[in-house]
Parts: structure tokens; sequence; C-alpha cells
């Protein structure tokens, strides 16, 4: 379809969004004031209990207190742990409420588990209207905004047809730069540029950050395929259910570099994968297996494996992640990586040695959930005489165990794996590796397939290279020096001559040699 306006497309988007479950009452021109009144409308409605706002609604003074917070974490980073939070505290001022006058009361803003369900409200606003930080220039109009009760958490900036998905990616810096996403705008987690056949994603950077095209993606369903058509857009990545997920469970606060960040479509398929497989296990079942991603090295098999955690964690389907490392470094690499990827309520250990690692996984204390060690400490675990009593192994095993094995290709070929699955029967093992031990190079008649279980997400080098998660590369042969031999008497051959001091004795035979090594790139 064509589409020969802005306009036009506008509505056919939020006609199709409608249709898929976001309100039908646009919220239509509305200026900043506009869009606080409607959020605390949303805040009061769903806290109207006793024990919070009762019968009494918000006063200016009071979204004034919200707003103040907002202004004061400022980042993206900051105002996801915000939204994430799942409540906001304020002073009652409303002196109608005598029960709870100037009484600090807690607000409940945002549930990331009640996807399309509980008190949630999905809104759309069409062209909301911005102040910006140039006196001398005139207010701003975007295209469309996603609100969650009431919060404008996703920003779309449409083209029309025929006009490149660059220029709505443009036209987001401009805003950005002109500070339009301040006060209640300043909410805006993710980005979408969008144009009828390309759509690219990506993390607000926020008023300190830089856009990088590097971290600009597009929508690719299970198969690495990327989805360009919009109808297929605003039912994939725009759904009601992918827009909450994204916004409460696929973007981390990485505070190791102070970024908010997005996950990709592969990232978001295999961390589902994962929790989908650990929410339907029978703990009482044994020797379970699990499965692995395959992903190309350095696309961020890392920050997945962290979120698969998390989620699994965040779900209560298990009682302890353990985040299995092969070598020191990468766990004290890892530790730091998955340290900066947590909430600000989450807790990542680590363990000194193997009799920390035992009291850690003994442990009933939530901080002990998530959990980094190596696989040389774990496989010391065992009840063998002059090591573990049966008793703490019992207490152990006790616990839902989750494994996630970091390079899972690499020495969890060995006995120490093989120690740890007769050490704990009924946990469960997930690999990750960027090159699976297929049955062409298996290991002691092993595959990742039979050490872990199927496959449950691929993302190739090739996939990585298209999408520029990678660098690419070029291949060239290197000639070995048997290579060179063969190739020299080649060159004599063809010079009829049976050493090269018989050929520079002939001057017409040396620059026949001459040519034909010149032509093997030899010369």
């Amino acid at each position: 379809m064509i589409f020969q306006s802005e306009l036009e497309f506008e509505e056919a988007l939020i006609n199709i969004l409608k249709t898929k479950g976001w309100e039908n009452n646009v919220l239509k021109y509305p200026t900043e004031e506009d869009l606080i009144k409607n959020w605390a409308d949303i805040i009061f409605a769903n806290n109207r209990d006793i024990d919070r706002l009762d019968q009494y609604p918000l006063t200016k003074g009071e979204m004034q207190q919200i707003l103040e917070q907002i202004k004061m974490l400022r980042t993206p980073l900051k105002l996801n742990g915000f939204i994430n939070g799942k409540t906001v505290s304020i002073t009652r001022d409303n002196p109608d409420d005598k029960l709870h006058f100037g009484k600090e009361i807690s607000l409940k803003i945002y549930d990331k588990k009640e996807i399309a369900a509980g008190q949630s409200r999905y809104q759309i606003a069409e062209q909301p209207q911005f102040k910006n930080k140039f006196a001398n220039l005139n207010k701003r109009r975007g295209d469309l905004m996603l609100l969650i009760n009431g919060m404008p958490v996703v920003h779309i900036e449409l083209k029309r047809s025929n006009i490149p998905v660059s220029e709505a990616c443009a036209q987001i810096q401009k805003y950005a730069f002109e500070g339009v996403f301040t006060g209640i705008f300043s909410l805006t987690q993710i980005f979408v540029a969008m144009q009828p056949e390309e759509t690219v994603y990506f993390a607000n950077p926020g008023p300190d950050g830089k856009f990088d095209k590097n971290f600009y993606f597009h929508w690719e369903d299970f198969n690495n395929n990327i989805i360009n058509n919009w109808k297929d857009i605003a039912t994939s990545l725009l759904s009601i259910v992918m827009v909450h997920q994204l916004i409460g469970l696929y973007t981390v606060a990485d505070d190791s570099d102070g970024k908010l960040k997005v996950m990709r479509s592969y990232q978001y398929y295999a961390a589902n994968a994962l929790s989908d497989k650990v929410t339907k296990m029978n703990w009482e079942d044994k020797n379970v297996l699990g499965g692995y991603i395959a992903h190309a090295t350095g696309s961020g098999k890392t920050m997945t494996s962290f979120k698969s955690a998390q989620l699994i964690a965040g779900s209560k389907d298990a009682d302890k992640v353990i985040f299995l490392m092969d070598r020191i470094e990468l766990g004290t690499q890892s530790l730091k990586e998955y340290r900066g990827f947590a909430d600000e309520n989450e807790s990542v250990q680590a363990t000194e040695d193997t009799e920390e690692l035992i009291t850690k996984l003994k442990s009933t204390d939530p901080a002990d959930t998530l959990i980094v060690t190596s696989i040389q400490k774990m496989s010391r675990i065992k009840d063998e005489e002059d090591g573990l009593n049966s008793n703490d192994i019992k207490i152990m095993n006790s616990k839902r165990i989750v494994f996630i094995v970091d390079e899972c290709h690499r020495s969890t070929f060995g006995n120490m794996l093989i120690a740890i699955k007769k050490t704990f029967p009924r946990a469960i093992f997930f690999g990750f590796t960027g090159t699976p031990i297929l049955k062409e190079n298996q290991k002691k008649l092993n595959t990742t397939a039979t050490v872990f279980g199927d496959e449950l997400h691929r993302y190739t080098i090739a996939d990585a290279i298209r999408d520029k998660n990678v660098l690419g590369f070029d291949t060239y042969k290197v000639l070995t020096f048997k290579d060179l031999q063969v190739r020299k008497q080649i060159a004599l051959n063809q010079a009829k001559a049976s050493s090269e001091e018989e050929i520079y004795a002939d001057e017409k035979k040396t620059e026949i040699y001459k040519k034909f090594m010149y032509e093997l790139k030899m010369y």
C-alpha cells in the first residue's frame, strides 16, 4: 500500500492499533498538561482503595511531586527504574483526605506482570504537542506516542512511502536536540522510526547520550527474518503484549556505562524460550535436558543470558540461577557485566571458594538467588569421603536450581560437568554458545544437543553480519610451504626447465617463468 502523506499513514496505523486492543479513544493533539491530567486520572482510578487515595483525586501539588521525581531522575536509565519500581511515593496534600493528609502514601503506577490484564491501560496520543528549550522555535508536534497507564513510553515518528526511514530517525534526533523529551515526555523509553516498508527501533539515549546507529534495530521473526511491512510491525513490535514486555522485561538499565538498552528480537526469543522452559519444568524429574542457545560470538550473549536468568528469578519459577563459567577471568568479566545489568533491588553474588558457594546454595535469602561461579568450584561439590556430607547435598537439592553455562562448547564436555550433573540430578542445564558442537565435530561421542538438549534458538554469524551486530570479514588463502613448492614446480614445468638455474640461463625461459609466477601471484 502506497501512502502519499504522513497523515494518511498515521491514520492507517492508528486504525490497525485500535483493532489490536489499543484504546479507541485516541488523545488528539495533547499538550503536556493534557497528558499530566490524563496520567493523574489513571493513577487515581488505580489507587482508590482506602489505604491509598481513598475517594480523593490527586491534587496539582501531588502530581507536581511526581513530576519533580521524574525531573531529578532525568535519564532514561534512571527513569526505567522509576517505571519498573511499580509504585511512586507522595506526601498527601489533599485536605479532603483527612485520613492521609500530611502522610506519605505509595501509589501503583505500573506492573510489568499485568500484561494486557489487571489495571493496565493502553492509549494512543496522536500528534502530541512539545515545548522546546529554544524560545525562538515554534512548538513541535510528534506523530504518535504509546502510553501505558498514562505514561508515554514509546515515541513513533512516521514518514510516508518512498521516504527513507533514516529521515524519521533524523527527526527524532532533532526533537531530542531541541529538548522536547522533558517533563512527562522524559518517560519515553523507546523510539520507533517507521515508514511503510521499513521500521527501526532503539532506546532513548537521554539528554546526555548520543544517538548511535549501531544500536538501531530491525524487528525480526523467530527465524531472524526482518519484518518490514508496517501492518506486520503493528501486530508484532507495536502489539500491546510486546510494548508492555519491552518496557517492563526486555529493556536493560546498564549501570556499567549509564545507558538504557533495549534487547534485539533474537535476544527476546532466546530469553523467552529459556524462561518458558523453566515455567513448564517438573522439578520431580531427574536429568532433564534444558536446551541451548546458539548465538554468534559478539551478538550480546552475556546480556541475553542475564536477562534469561532475571526472568526466571523474577517469575519465582526457580530458587537458584547459577551462571557457570569455565575460566576465572570469564567469571570476573561476566560478574561485572551482570551486576551492571541488575536492577537496584537485585543482587548478583560472587563466590570466592567452594565453601562460600555451598553456603549461598543452601541459603534461603532472596539476595542469594543469582550466583556467578566457575565450573571448577561447582564440580568440587561431591558427596564423597572427606567431602560434603549427605545432609548438605540434600539441602541443596531441595532447591529448584537452574544452571546457565556460558561458552558451553569449551570445557563442559569433560568430567567436571558430569560430576555436577551427578550431584544435582534435579537441576536443569542451559548452554550458550557461538559454536555448537554438532555430529561432524562431536567430542567423546557427544554434541551440544546430547549434553544440554534441543537448540532453543539460533542466530548465526551470517545473521549478525547482515544486521551489523558484528563486523564482517574477508576470507583469503594463506599458502603453506608445501603449496609454494608445488607451484614452483608447475612454473618450472611451464618453462620446460628442470631447475631455476636452467631458467635463468635462458632469457626466453626466464620471461616465461616470471610471467607464470606473476599470474600465480608468487613473483
